[in-house]
């Protein structure tokens, strides 16, 4: 390891590697280059502190590297410790980024390194699955007089972030990034659906086609990973606890049925709701020979790991990222990447022109924060329609898109009540 004050790497000497992954992507993200070539001309963020949790592979690199142009003080550390790429962190040690992560860190060594970029006493907090916000208001609550707030990237973590505002205890203002249309319209469905399925593919090399296929969650994710399932030619079957999203999956024209009966039929599972022990005991007993289980969830809870290692009686790694479990009528299970989210920590995580999005709104998050944090309250916000449509604009004229605009007879016509039948 190479460790100092300002970054603690796995080897410093992979920087180059690094280097070369964050110039690719950039290329593919326009509108936040476009963001940035405004930020560094006039750097908004000149003396502001800005720590961030976040996946730290290399579009989060071009993110943390456009806070920087913008005159920011930057510090990092790893959302999950297995979606840490080494050589991109260690590019941004190089480039200045006060950057603490190390793939595959143990759960205290994760928690130690984002108490380092905490170090930093920040003005601002770039989150992603809320467990810095939790950590300063459980452990670190000597940093609240100088945070001015915070952004959230996750479904998991706004869900996780209104709760604290239900409760009470937040401290500062949120901005949930994840509830804006050109974030959770886009990355959570065209993302998760995309990377997850890249994920799961890589992994295993095994057909999709001709297999049935659980999706266990149909918000914007679960959507996603749904939509292209079915495009790989399986069978996709749907499990859900809200009725409303359960009948839109089936109008969708996916099977909906409830965990136990999916359980008998299906041949990859994959979770994707937030919520803890969604696959257990009692699904496992009924499963089939070689069935495929993968998270594309936030955390590690959503299959029952410790269901899984109580009911085995031989768990071995058979290739990188599956862990097969054999149980004692001679069944084996494949768990993806130890139950954590499989896109990136089996692949590289959502493509470039989608993350060019998100990370789009959160460079305008953070510069939001910044104009408009002495008259908002500890609470979380959404931000505001122009700045999702301005996002939606760049993105369209990068693709060579024009779009229709209203004439002045139209914009009169909608704004008036008088007209009928």
């Amino acid at each position: 390891m190479d460790c100092t004050k300002d970054y603690c790497v796995k080897d410093l000497s992979l920087a180059p590697s690094g280097e070369k992954k964050i110039d690719w992507v950039s290329r593919f993200m326009p509108v936040l280059r476009s963001i940035r070539s405004e930020f560094e001309g006039k750097k908004p963020f000149k003396g502001v502190k800005i720590a961030t949790t976040l996946h730290l592979e290399m579009k989060t690199a071009f993110l943390l590297l456009t806070l920087k142009a913008a005159g920011a003080e930057v510090s990092a550390a790893a959302s999950n410790p297995l979606s840490t790429q080494d050589d991109v962190v260690a590019a941004l040690a190089k480039a200045g980024i006060k950057v603490y992560a190390i793939r595959g860190e143990s759960r205290d060594e994760y928690y130690e390194n984002m108490h380092k970029a905490l170090d930093i006493e920040p003005n601002i907090i770039i989150d992603d699955g809320a467990d810095m916000v939790s950590s300063v208001l459980k452990e670190r609550t000597e940093l609240i007089g100088n945070l001015w707030g915070a952004s959230e990237e996750t479904t998991t973590g706004v869900i996780r972030l209104r709760a604290m505002e239900k409760d009470g205890v937040l401290k500062f203002p949120i901005i949930a990034v994840n509830d804006s249309y050109t974030k959770y319209l886009f990355d959570n469905r065209y993302g998760t659906g995309q990377s997850t399925w890249d994920g799961i593919i890589r992994t295993t090399n095994l057909l999709v086609a001709g297999k049935n296929v659980v999706v266990v969650g149909y918000g914007w994710c679960g959507r996603g990973i749904a939509m292209r399932a079915r495009g790989l030619g399986a069978t996709v079957i749907v499990v859900e606890v809200d009725p409303i999203r359960a009948l839109e999956a089936r109008m969708d024209g996916f099977l909906v049925m409830n965990m136990m009966e999916a359980a008998r039929i299906g041949d990859i599972f994959v979770t994707s709701t937030g919520d803890i022990n969604c696959i257990r005991g009692e699904h496992f007993e009924l499963m089939k020979d070689g069935v495929i289980l993968a998270n594309a969830g936030h955390f590690d809870v959503e299959i029952s790991k410790p269901d899984l290692e109580s009911l085995a009686v031989e768990i071995r790694e058979v290739k990188p990222n599956i862990r097969e479990y054999k149980m004692g009528d001679g069944r084996r299970f494949y768990l993806l990447a130890d139950g954590r989210l499989v896109n990136l920590a089996a692949a590289d995580g959502h493509p470039a022109e989608i993350m060019d999005m998100s990370f789009s709104l959160q460079a305008k998050a953070a510069e939001y924060i910044l104009e408009n944090h002495e008259k908002l309250e500890p609470r979380v916000y959404v931000l505001p329609r122009e700045i999702d449509e301005m996002v939606a604009r760049i993105k369209l004229a990068s693709m060579g898109i024009e779009i229709e605009e209203l004439t002045k007879e139209q914009k009169e016509y909608l704004e008036s009540w008088e007209h009928g039948t």
